[in-house]
């Protein structure tokens, strides 16, 4: 073999005239791509022969993933309970994503919003029926042992809980309903804020006094919240929905997707867990704190907190025996 005719062979320019039109249209478009971020593209083709391949396990990040669940106790149920809460926090990442892309849509039409509402409810429905892992896959008193380890942590804190709620709808729905006729929409944030109704899980009202699980709470997430709040107040999903022109307003799938999400976050997922939290806190023939030291039996049932995303899509009877 003649090398140096190899090695002139292979510092020939590229012959673009033995490229299929596929070859050449990729070219120009990953030529357009690069150019339009003042990129090289030369630099990012040759990168290229240098990348390693693909696996599945670096593109799930695989090691981090099954690295993140770390026991306090020596107690083997205690890893369900954690790796349990984690998945269902990666869903809730799942349900803001999708929440989003119906916030930042500016034409927004009533099958899109269906669709989304529907994946969104997929991801509620998963989270209600996966409590029977919870309600049934723990040993009773193991779980009454490690749970002393947890104070003051408590489910309550889930952030990205909160953020759905802010994002789903209008900041009044939210409210504790005693304080509701105080509260319009040219009230400051932060007073709307020390009155939504999951406060009153974190606080001595005979004192006013907040409670270490909300004041740590507090302490990593409240900027975030108020800064939220106040974007989320023209773009969560009923105001969305209300800024629908009539006849998309009056599209059936939409209002049965609706009311479908509304009724699996606030009765179905919230009675499944609180049917869970029985099992274990009244296990021993009284009822025990929840690790928040809240009053979990009023803060969790919705005909207490009486939590309706969307109110104007219910009757009045629907409204009346909301979570009974």
């Amino acid at each position: 073999m003649n090398l140096s005719k190899l090695n002139r062979k292979e510092e020939e320019p590229f012959n673009t005239k033995k490229m299929t039109d596929l070859q050449k249209s990729l070219l120009e478009r990953i030529e357009d791509k690069f150019k339009s971020i003042d990129q090289n593209p030369d630099v990012h083709l040759e990168g290229l022969i240098w990348a390693k391949p693909i696996t599945y396990w670096d593109y799930i990040q695989t090691d981090a993933l099954l690295n993140l669940q770390v026991q306090r106790t020596t107690l083997p149920d205690e890893m369900v309970f954690i790796m349990y809460h984690q998945i269902n926090e990666i869903l809730f990442k799942m349900i803001l994503w999708e929440i989003e892309q119906v916030s930042g849509c500016e034409a927004i039409k009533a099958d899109f919003f269906a669709e989304k509402l529907a994946r969104i409810s997929r991801y509620f429905d998963m989270l209600s029926s996966s409590f029977s892992i919870m309600q049934n896959g723990m040993e009773t008193a193991q779980y009454l042992k490690f749970r002393n380890t947890l104070t003051p942590a408590s489910g309550f804190q889930s952030a990205q809980y909160r953020l759905i709620e802010f994002a789903s709808t209008e900041l009044i729905n939210l409210i504790d309903h005693r304080y509701r006729a105080t509260i319009d929409r040219n009230t400051p944030y932060e007073h709307a804020y020390d009155h939504l109704y999951w406060q009153a899980a974190g606080k001595d009202h005979s004192t006013g006094k907040k409670s270490t699980l909300i004041r740590l709470f507090e302490e990593k997430y409240k900027n975030m919240f108020l800064q939220k709040m106040e974007v989320y107040n023209t773009s969560n999903l009923w105001t969305r929905y209300k800024s629908l022109p009539e006849s998309e307003k009056q599209n059936k799938a939409l209002i049965a997707a609706m009311r479908h999400y509304d009724k699996t976050v606030n009765i179905t997922w919230v009675m499944a867990h609180y049917h869970a939290a029985e099992k274990y806190l009244e296990s021993e023939g009284k009822t025990a704190e929840a690790t928040g030291g809240s009053n979990w039996k009023k803060y969790m049932h919705p005909k207490y907190q009486r939590r309706i995303f969307f109110p104007e899509l219910w009757t009045k009877e629907e409204l009346a025996s909301w979570g009974e």
